[in-house]
């Protein structure tokens, strides 16, 4: 069994996936060497039995195809079967290089058939738009083997941008997965939102079988759709719950930022799509009973900083109108995921061997809808969106029975 997966997951990555390989294929053996981290609580392994078990750990990748119309998987048997020829050319024969189907559309998904793939107690997940840096694997394994006790932690990134970007973009960065937070590790603050990318994150797999409910309340980036968006919040913040997540600087990762993301109608789609994802990622922290009126303080707390970010408003720009955007979705964000259909039964149909399209046409047959705007027929093979309504008091996650979909993993 390896001592670390690292995971890409990906949709039409053809034209991505051969510049991330490449970067793996080039990652330097496990370090022998670990610089010394003593600022971490129970602080027990030396730096040299560190170095000597990393040195020693095995490692493999994983791609996740989710639901691609391009040809990612042939790119990826091109590359397996290179590695396993007598005279290797793109990949290398020491490192297993897997390839898995996730037929439902969205990065929740794709990850979580991820972590029942795979058997590594660490798992390290890429997108396939990220470069690491030569050592990252080796920085990664050495990080989790030094310190059990930690749940998850996350990559310093940086950005690679076809275009410049807007001014003042620094303030907003972070949303588009830049990461700059020093170069000392240090333990995320569970009273504070801040939390790291997923791109570049490392979790421990024991740490999310105990804590991630097998349903996801969002389900993530969908092909070209935005609408799900905040499954790295939702992942982390169930984690966070019992296990400490840390900042790592120490591995490092180039994100691409091509110039279509950097367009004002990107980055306004996304920023209102983050502030849409704060109703269901709010609730985890929280007991039903204690949901209505928590609800209504966030209410008024969003409405005060909208406020407050208006008058205050001296300069306008594509900075200045993303952070108005993210405030006015979250403003109505509740409203917004009321009214929204629950994933969990198409999730459920997945998980017994039925079909995304049949499941689809069902609902359609037993519930029709209006064909207005805002709630037109859902294409084949797409989920529509990830908002289940309710939360239990636990740290189980959305309230499904047990009985339908098989017992939470401990």
């Amino acid at each position: 069994m390896p001592d670390f997966s690292v995971v890409i997951c990906t949709y039409n990555g053809e034209l991505r996936l051969p510049q991330l390989l490449a970067k793996l294929r080039m990652q330097r053996a496990p370090c022998q060497a670990i610089s010394e981290v003593t600022s971490l609580p129970n602080f027990q392994t030396a730096a040299s039995q560190a170095a000597t078990a990393s040195e020693d750990s095995q490692w493999e990748v994983v791609v996740v195809d989710n639901n691609s119309r391009d040809r990612t998987a042939e790119i990826v048997r091109q590359w397996q079967a290179d590695g396993q020829s007598a005279t290797p050319q793109l990949w290398r024969s020491d490192i297993p290089l897997r390839y898995c189907f996730e037929p439902l559309q969205g990065l929740a998904f794709a990850r979580r058939l991820a972590v029942r793939e795979t058997q590594s107690p660490l798992i390290g997940f890429l997108d396939d738009d990220t470069l690491p840096d030569d050592d990252w694997v080796s920085a990664a394994i050495a990080f989790g083997q030094q310190h059990p006790e930690v749940g998850a932690y996350g990559s310093s990134i940086s950005g690679l941008y076809e275009v410049p970007p807007p001014p003042r973009f620094h303030r907003i960065a972070c949303c588009l997965a830049i990461i700059d937070r020093g170069d000392r590790p240090f333990c995320y603050d569970r009273e504070r939102g801040v939390l790291p990318a997923g791109a570049g994150m490392v979790v421990r797999r024991q740490a999310w079988l105990a804590q991630v409910p097998v349903v996801p309340a969002l389900a993530g980036v969908s092909g070209r759709s935005l609408k799900a968006k905040g499954e790295d919040v939702e992942t982390l913040s169930y984690i966070r719950k019992t296990w400490p997540i840390w900042h790592n600087p120490q591995m490092k990762l180039a994100h691409i930022i091509p110039k279509a993301r950097l367009e004002p109608s990107y980055l306004l789609n996304l920023f209102w799509r983050i502030g849409l994802s704060r109703y269901p990622l709010r609730k985890i922290g929280y007991s039903a009973w204690q949901w209505p009126l928590i609800a209504g303080l966030h209410f008024l707390n969003d409405f005060k900083k909208l406020l407050l970010k208006l008058l205050k408003l001296r300069q306008w720009g594509t900075v200045e109108t993303c952070e108005l955007s993210l405030l006015l979705g979250s403003l109505v964000s509740p409203f917004y995921h009321q009214r929204l259909p629950k994933v969990a039964d198409l999730f459920v149909w997945k998980a017994n061997g039925g079909s995304v399209s049949r499941f689809v046409r069902g609902r359609r047959a037993v519930s029709p809808r209006p064909r207005s705007a805002s709630h037109l027929p859902v294409p084949e093979g797409v989920v529509e969106d990830s908002g289940i309504g309710e939360f239990e008091s636990t740290s189980v996650g959305p309230s499904v029975s047990p009985a339908v979909v098989g017992r939470q993993p401990k």
